[in-house]
């Protein structure tokens, strides 16, 4: 793969440090769990499936210690707590680790194979924060379903995604590296360039998917869904099954995680914000599975998804 997320050595893994992207390619070597738990808390590692893989290794190279440190590491993702149940059942840790971190890659693929046949030829795409490479084992989730449909003659409006900017930073970056053409535009942007007929298809990420379809993804996909909806464009969401959890039985029971207000306030040492002023910084939210009208899976895709679907599509999968 052109862009390598995760490295894993057997004594070590690396992670492409992604808090200093697009400007420098550097990698984070952990050597335990609580390296690995601290390099996701910091955002070295991020993206749903990519942390889940990253949590395998942490766990594979602490021998088996170390599951309440990464457990602690973000709440909302589901797949790092999906990722330590299979570790917590796993007799060969690091073999079980490297099978979480393949069937990512195949899942990816599968999805992206499955997600390009939604996308008509020429198609103007809208994404969100980012889900590529970067955010997995490796091909991506709603940027794999891109990279697959890219014969298509397919181009890219990328939202900059606030206050992390990984839109900017690494969607972007992503395009740029495989010859994917590529807009940038601010977030505030999208309900000007949908009333224009300049986009064709929304597609992002989920990390999180509850029992009744409602999708926890990263703040600001709630808003895009209603002008997607409003605008009559297609939304979807691309997800593996690590990503899905049936035993919620809706959005309203996903716990949304607060980031540092530093995060909002400035960027890299560069503070625009008062001193004193309040800050909220929730990193998610939650679109309803009514704003929804696909969900694309490595083992197939529901189309205005409900309780019932996913439940077929979950045991399918089981």
């Amino acid at each position: 793969m052109a862009i390598e997320p995760i490295r894993w050595h057997g004594d070590s893994l690396e992670l492409l440090d992604q808090r200093l992207l697009p400007e420098q390619v550097s990698y984070v070597r952990c050597r335990n769990a609580a390296e690995v738990a601290r390099a996701i808390r910091d955002m070295v590692v991020r993206g749903a499936p990519a942390i889940g893989c990253a949590a395998a290794f942490g766990i594979a190279l602490s021998k088996g210690e170390g599951f309440e440190v990464l457990a602690k590491s973000r709440p909302t993702a589901v797949n790092l707590f999906w990722a330590l149940d299979r570790m917590k059942r796993a007799v060969d840790l690091p073999r079980e680790a490297v099978s979480i971190y393949e069937e990512d890659i195949a899942a990816n693929r599968a999805m992206g194979k499955l997600g390009a046949a939604l996308i008509p030829a020429g198609a103007r795409i809208m994404t969100y924060c980012n889900t590529g490479a970067l955010a997995t084992a490796g091909h991506g989730t709603a940027l794999g379903v891109i990279r697959s449909a890219n014969d298509k003659r397919i181009s890219v409006i990328a939202c900059e995604t606030r206050p992390y900017l990984q839109g900017a930073r690494l969607t972007a970056w992503e395009c740029v590296q495989d010859g994917i053409p590529c807009t940038l535009v601010t977030d505030n942007m999208a309900g000007h360039l949908m009333s224009r007929g300049e986009v064709d298809v929304v597609i992002v990420g989920a990390d999180r998917i509850a029992a009744n379809g409602d999708v926890a993804n990263k703040i600001g996909t709630y808003p895009l869904a209603v002008l997607a909806r409003r605008h009559d464009i297609p939304f979807y969401v691309a997800a593996p099954l690590s990503s899905f959890d049936p035993k919620l039985p809706d959005g309203s029971h996903i716990e949304i995680e607060e980031r540092p207000a530093d995060e909002v306030t400035g960027y890299r040492g560069m503070r625009w914000a008062p001193q004193g002023v309040a800050v909220r910084n929730p990193a998610f939210d939650i679109t309803p599975a009514e704003l929804v009208s696909g969900i694309i899976s490595e083992k197939g895709v529901v189309l205005s998804p409900d309780r019932a679907k996913l439940q077929g599509l979950i045991s399918t999968g089981a």
